[in-house]
């Protein structure tokens, strides 16, 4: 699933066209990171969750540790804080592992939706973990932004629909996830933060993956290395765009995955949100596209992440 969002230089500092570059190298990733998800859905099919997601971490450390270990050398892979950093890492994980099982029974961008309520949650809580002060009006956005992903779950209405729930919660581990990276903030840098968290992963996945192991076919085994290598690409493109423009700036454009997730649902699967999960997914995307905002107006560190690339 996704960094979050890296310290970047303030935005009177950038000259130029550089938050051009900026914004659209965070389009280029938020274009990519989608296909990942939709592999995943595909594969789950007929092999285990558990196994793609050990895929995903596995491919993903393989693919990244040698160029992080050449770009900072021995000495900066050693984590300052580990224990947190082991936290920061299983929470990614168990986000990645409830969003691959709810797209194995929900359409893509109805599950992509429910993971938007992160930076809501971050907001929400922020007061309490981070000691950041939130206004009134983030507040009422937070609210509003909940009440769009019950649009989406619509409780009540029929049976409980678990996969949504699924997603609601790899949503809600997420923001924990983002609140941990917040804490962890300037103590490395963010591409080595990225290599803690992909080995983290790895490593447990490792041990959980050989119980419920299916032979992969050559196609599928293919499919399996592309999670690793499109995750460890979005995040690099993710990463490299904050070195152009601040992130008060980029966070609006991660809700362009939503676009680029609808239609790969429609195209490969017949999938097309109704009127009800539209709405939803517009309060979902208004509030945290204010939060921003506002936060941008205030100065104070955006809480609106990719999700994305989980």
């Amino acid at each position: 699933m996704t960094a979050s969002l890296p310290p970047s230089p303030a935005a009177s500092s950038i000259p130029g066209d550089r938050p051009l570059v900026g914004i659209l190298l965070m389009l280029g990733a938020m274009s990519v990171v989608p296909f990942m998800d939709a592999i995943a859905k595909q594969l789950s099919g007929h092999l285990p969750v558990l196994q793609l997601v050990w895929a995903r971490y596995f491919f993903h450390f393989c693919l990244i540790f040698p160029v992080v270990l050449l770009r900072y050398g021995p000495r900066r892979m050693i984590p300052p804080r580990p224990l947190l950093q082991l936290v920061r890492g299983g929470l990614l994980l168990a986000s990645t592992i409830l969003f691959f099982a709810a797209i194995a029974e929900m359409p893509l961008a109805d599950a992509l939706a429910l993971i938007f309520v992160s930076p809501l949650l971050v907001t929400a809580l922020s007061p309490w973990v981070l000691g950041e002060s939130v206004g009134p009006r983030r507040k009422l956005a937070v609210l509003v932004g909940f009440l769009g992903a019950l649009l989406i779950i619509r409780p009540g209405v029929g049976a409980i629909q678990w996969p949504a729930l699924l997603a609601l919660g790899a949503g809600v581990v997420f923001g924990l996830y983002l609140l941990t990276t917040r804490r962890l903030a300037g103590s490395a840098p963010p591409l080595v933060t990225l290599t803690y968290s992909a080995a983290a992963g790895a490593l447990i996945m490792s041990f959980v993956a050989p119980v419920v192991w299916v032979v992969p076919s050559p196609t599928d085994l293919a499919g399996m290395v592309m999670l690793g290598a499109i995750a460890a690409g979005g995040h690099f493109l993710l990463i490299k765009s904050f070195d152009f423009a601040p992130a008060s700036l980029l966070a609006p454009f991660t809700y362009s995955e939503i676009i680029v997730t609808t239609l790969l649902g429609f195209v490969f699967f017949g999938d097309f949100p109704d009127s009800w999960t539209w709405a939803g997914i517009a309060v979902i995307i208004g509030s945290g596209v204010y939060i921003s905002l506002r936060e941008r107006v205030r100065g104070a560190r955006p809480s609106a992440p990719t999700k994305t690339v989980l």
